[in-house]
Order: structure tokens, then sequence, then C-alpha cells
């Protein structure tokens, strides 16, 4: 089993954002994680994490009741911020990588509400230049279906809870944690499948 035969020439990156409110076009990128996959003994397994802390960029805003939700602080230097146009070229030669490591053709946006962080990725791409992203342009794995599908449920929390999987709901709103999170869940899913 290959990620390039498993997965029609796509690679799956679990990726997950924080962001600085809903609307893409004018909200600001927070962070960003991104979590590789591969297999181990024919299982899909969470093979590496990456992370992104994101300056804002001048021409996003950012809502008060973001910053609530995941608790960051955009002015603290411990998160070591770097520009939304380093963050992106970090996540795609990353994935370039990754891409040419499997032998893939194209890298495919695996999330939790996947076009929310699809349409994140891309808006933000536009808006700092960065051309030839290594996402498809518009498919996306949505673990929100998957879990529906399998489990019964929508919400990550609960379909981790079906699935096995502990929850750490103190953790939740990190960019770092969820994608882990959500690439165990994606990993469940594919695994119990015949």
């Amino acid at each position: 089993m290959t990620m390039k035969t498993r997965f029609r020439g796509y690679l799956p990156v679990v990726v997950d954002l924080e962001t600085g409110g809903f609307d893409s076009d004018i909200h600001a990128l927070l962070e960003i994680a991104a979590v590789t996959l591969d297999f181990d003994d024919q299982r899909l397994v969470a093979h590496r994490q990456h992370r992104w802390a994101v300056i804002p960029h001048p021409d996003t805003a950012v809502e008060e009741a973001s910053l609530k939700v995941t608790g960051i602080d955009i002015d603290d230097p411990a998160r070591e911020a770097v520009t939304e146009l380093d963050a992106l070229r970090g996540l795609f030669r990353m994935v370039r990588g990754e891409i040419k490591r499997h032998g893939c053709q194209r890298a495919i946006v695996t999330a939790h509400n996947a076009h929310f962080d699809h349409g994140f990725i891309h808006a933000a791409a536009k808006r700092s230049g960065v051309k030839r992203s290594p996402f498809h342009p518009f498919s996306v794995i949505d673990t929100v279906a998957l879990a529906a599908v399998h489990y019964g449920h929508t919400v990550l929390s609960e379909a981790c809870g079906r699935a096995g999987i502990a929850f750490d709901a103190e953790r939740a709103h990190s960019a770092a944690y969820d994608a882990q999170i959500t690439a165990e869940l994606f990993c469940a899913v594919v695994n119990a499948r015949p």
C-alpha cells in the first residue's frame, strides 16, 4: 500500500488553521498546522507535524471573539510568528517535498470542515502573491463528512469519542492539536475500511 495507489495519486495532508474570523477574504490567518501521513504495515498513521504561528497580514482583520476562542495573543513574542508569506512558503515547500517523497501528483487538503481551511489557504496565497499551490484547487477530503457517514456524528470531539480517540477539550482550538486529532480521526476511518 502506498499513498500514490491508495489515494489515486493525491497526497492527503491534514491541515488545521486558526483565523481571525470566518471570512477568508478579510480575516487574518493566525496559525497553520499540518500533519503528514504515512503507511506503517498497511495502516495509515500520522507521520510528522509542522506548525507556523502567523503575523496577521496588514490587509486583514482580527475579530476579538476569535482570539477569545483560540486563546492566541497575537502580540506575544513567544509565538515566534512569521509573515503570512513565509508561513505559506514553508507549508508549500514541506508539502512539495512530501509529494515528491510519495510519488504523488498533487496534495489534497484534508481537514475537519475542509472547505474552510482550503478557502483560507488559497485566499492567503493569493493575497501574499504565492503562486503554484501544491494543493488541489477545489477538491478536499472533509473529515466532517467521513465522520458523519462512519460514526454518525459531525462534531470533532464526539466523532473522536465514537472512534475511541481521546479528545482533550482544553487543548482544542490550537491548530497543532486540532490537526493532530483530525489526522488520528482520518486514519481511523481509512484503517477501518475493509
